[in-house]
């Protein structure tokens, strides 16, 4: 029997996070990109020690930190049907602003926010297709 390189409903590339505290991200993924819990184990103190969550398509892998495994921040892009949604969702559950949802010279709409944990989380929707030409002519023309 032949087994797949990744095992199904992984891509390429799974971002892992590092955070005190991973059962307070799991219930931020859940509230702000309605995220679905994959699987979760746990020590028997309940400090996680490897859970999996599905936002859209894509997974995030997460755990408490311990002293081998210190606490690492990450910087991740989600392309999301409504970027105002859950900016404002991701603000009601104690995230802060680092931008406020805009319109983009690259057909993006998009907006950022710092999760508790120290996590940033940019967000989009892709609202118009451009040509590399019209890309490089509305960015020429915001100089």
């Amino acid at each position: 029997m032949n087994v797949n390189f990744k095992p199904d409903g992984y891509h390429t590339v799974t971002p892992f996070l590092l955070v005190q505290n991973a059962s307070n991200l799991i219930d931020f993924m859940k509230q702000v990109f309605e995220a679905e819990e994959i699987e979760r184990y746990s020590n028997e103190d309940g400090s996680i020690i490897h859970a999996v969550m599905q936002i859209g398509d894509s997974r995030v892998m997460l755990s408490d930190t311990s002293e081998q495994f210190p606490e690492r921040t990450s910087m991740l892009h989600l392309y999301l049907p409504d970027v105002d949604t859950v900016y404002h969702r991701a603000l009601s559950a104690g995230a802060t602003t680092l931008r406020e949802p805009e319109d983009e010279f690259f057909g993006d709409r998009s907006a950022g926010v710092l999760d508790q944990f120290g996590n940033q989380w940019w967000l989009a929707t892709h609202v118009e297709d451009l040509s590399a030409e019209e890309m490089q002519r509305r960015m020429d023309a915001q100089k």
